[in-house]
């Protein structure tokens, strides 16, 4: 019997009401392991309406009590990490030792919230004028959604609602319907820990739920992750609501190599930049643009490197890179390979008709390298989501800092190296909002933000960190006078000497 996995709402499971349901499968096998519930919009106003309701309690609760709550949570992910990546391999289908890297990196932002007393501390400035003073506060938002991609099903949403409910706010997350089953055991971890009923909402669903989200009057501010059209439309659509947005869209990561720059650690980082997650992520390296004469040695570097990489089900200790999500995914992820060649590439590696013994009917794709590829090409143009590595070559530093900036992406980029001034010019002059120098995916650790520019990102905040905490709380100034105990009418004696 097909497992089905259900909302979570109001601190227990609530099962969907809709009728309709969604296949998830397993990416190395291919067979529908999981239906998981749709959401319809009444659903959506339920999960709305339990948020709203712990509100009333968890906005003006302790940040005692909140990181309490929150220590226990991060003992509580600790404790069972191998489980929740266990379910991210079975349905995502990327390697367990990757998926335990994405455990730890959300890991990171739970510990970030536990500091929180620390992160809402106000100001003050006292005597401003004659008895008045000036503070500055930051207080909770309400109610506050998350939406989030496929390929980060548990570190994604950890981004988002920790620091949210942190803050004071209750939370409603819409992950992806592709790979639903983390986002659960995150939430009833969270129950485990002692959250309160309806702060921490689940909401399974497709375009449904996420426009009643968008459009729900008690919803204050939406966080979203995932490709740049959809990013756009969630900011347009939140944004005429009038909520607050952060919406991090799609990306085209390049990774400039200097003729000085040591070629087997810049060959080393490219692939595992590239490939890693099976290039599904939106930090991945897609294009290397290998300045003056080391492109042949590069690309020679490169392919040996990765005709090494070992592919197969994500269980398997054996295997360096899994599956894609899904077969409609995997062959349009193909396409930009085998139209390669009719665009002026040359197809160094082709891993398109990859297959794994045994798993015949998986998501299998092998790994592609294409080189001298136009700025013209599709391959280049489109954030494949694929292990797709293009290679561009240039002539000087100033031609590959035009080329980049001039993509309409501008999420994460990388410098190889060993001169410290072509490095310190490159992460002043690139446009883009995380750089990386000899360090291939510049993912910031917790407590600074990570967010792109251009059309990596819609809204005026970047995700976790100080703009996190930011984008969950607003601020409000109060100005105080206090009259002097001193000049109390004349029956009432506080005590204070009259004459000074």
């Amino acid at each position: 019997m097909t497992k089905t996995v259900n909302h979570w709402i109001g601190g227990k499971t609530v099962e969907g009401t809709s009728g309709k349901y969604g296949p998830v499968t397993d990416p190395a096998t291919g067979a529908v392991t999981t239906q998981v519930a749709l959401a319809s919009t009444e659903e959506v106003d339920a999960a709305v309406a339990a948020a709203k309701a712990a509100y009333a309690t968890w906005g003006t609760s302790s940040l005692a009590q909140r990181t309490t709550v929150l220590f226990r949570y991060r003992a509580l992910l600790d404790a069972y990490r191998d489980d929740i990546a266990a379910l991210i391999t079975a349905e995502h289908g990327k390697v367990h030792s990757d998926a335990l890297g994405e455990v730890a990196r959300g890991l990171e932002i739970v510990e970030l919230a536990c500091g929180i007393t620390t992160q809402l501390k106000g100001e003050l400035s006292t005597q401003v004028s004659h008895r008045v003073d000036v503070s500055s506060i930051r207080q909770s938002l309400g109610v506050v959604a998350g939406i989030t991609p496929f390929n980060f099903p548990a570190m994604v949403p950890m981004w988002m609602f920790p620091l949210a409910i942190a803050c004071g706010n209750t939370f409603v997350l819409k992950p992806s319907e592709k790979d639903p089953s983390a986002a659960n055991l995150l939430a009833e971890l969270a129950t485990e820990a002692g959250l309160p009923d309806g702060v921490l909402n689940v909401l399974h669903g497709d375009k449904v739920a996420v426009d009643g989200l968008l459009n729900h009057p008690d919803v204050a501010a939406v966080s979203f992750v995932g490709s740049t059209p959809i990013a756009r439309y969630i900011h347009a659509t939140a944004s005429a609501n009038g909520k607050r947005v952060q919406a991090l869209g799609g990306a085209k990561n390049h990774m400039l190599v200097l003729p000085d720059a040591d070629l087997d650690a810049a060959a080393d980082a490219a692939v595992s930049a590239a490939y890693g997650s099976a290039g599904e992520r939106c930090m991945a390296i897609s294009a290397v643009v290998a300045v003056g004469a080391i492109g042949d040695e590069l690309v020679a570097k490169i392919r040996e490197r990765a005709e090494k990489i070992k592919i197969g089900p994500g269980n398997d200790p054996a295997s360096e890179m899994g599956p894609l999500i899904t077969a409609a995914h995997r062959d349009k992820v193909a396409s930009y390979v085998t139209g390669a060649a009719a665009q002026g590439a040359e197809v160094v590696l082709d891993g398109t008709g990859h297959t794994v013994e045994g798993f015949e009917d998986g998501h299998w794709i092998g790994l592609s390298l294409l080189d001298k590829v136009s700025t013209d090409s599709d391959a280049y143009k489109d954030e494949i989501f694929g292990p797709v590595l293009c290679v561009l070559r240039v002539e000087t530093y100033d031609d590959g800092v035009t080329l980049m900036n001039a993509s309409p992406f501008g999420n994460g980029t990388a410098i190889f190296t060993r001169d410290g001034g072509a490095a310190r010019r490159f992460q002043l002059e690139v446009e883009a909002g995380m750089v990386g120098v000899n360090v291939p995916i510049p993912v910031p650790v917790g407590y600074h933000s990570f967010g792109g520019w251009k059309d990596s990102l819609f809204g005026d905040h970047h995700i976790y960190g100080n703009d996190g905490v930011h984008f969950y709380t607003r601020g409000k100034v109060v100005t105080t006078r206090w009259p002097d105990p001193a000049d109390a009418p004349a029956g009432v004696d506080l005590g204070f000497p009259r004459n000074h």
